[in-house]
């Protein structure tokens, strides 16, 4: 599985086009080649791009989880892929985003880019810089989540 880190702040040309960080590219490997799926995120005001295989194994849970004749799974299923697109990076490594989508996340002339381990977050530069967490808030939600009891047995 591919790890994606860092933040790139990208253009976004007039025909939707985002060139693809070198940096992410060689953190992909030769997984990929370059095919991606974009979509809305579920939770936050931006888009999330998964390289296929990614996306491949979220469809692998999702359909572990569903039974496509539930009428609550039928609309979660629905939702779920609702605006979702194939992309292919060119030959200049750009992205072609579908309008539809930028528009959904208020991204026009700077998106940022940011790695989320299997995935990459696709903000508008403006609602990630909006959307920073304050320090002490990041550290209480760390410590929620993660602040748990350690479990002693696995680090002997």
């Amino acid at each position: 599985m591919i790890t994606f880190i860092g933040d790139y702040n990208c253009k976004v040309d007039e025909k939707g086009r985002v060139t693809f960080p070198s940096t992410l590219k060689k953190q992909m490997g030769s997984v990929s080649q370059g095919r991606f799926v974009v979509k809305k995120d579920i939770f936050e005001e931006c888009l999330v791009l998964f390289p296929i295989e990614e996306w491949e194994r979220q469809n692998s849970i999702i359909r572990s989880k569903i039974n496509p004749y539930n009428k609550e799974h039928n609309k979660f299923l629905r939702n779920f892929y609702r605006g979702s697109a194939e992309i292919i990076l060119d030959s200049n490594n750009r992205m072609l985003i579908p309008k539809r989508l930028l528009d959904l996340a208020n991204i026009s002339k700077e998106a940022i880019l940011t790695g989320q381990d299997g995935k990459i977050e696709i903000w508008s530069k403006e609602l990630y810089d909006s959307a920073e967490e304050g320090y002490d808030d990041f550290a209480a939600l760390a410590e929620k989540i993660m602040g748990g009891e350690l479990n002693l047995e696995n680090d002997k």
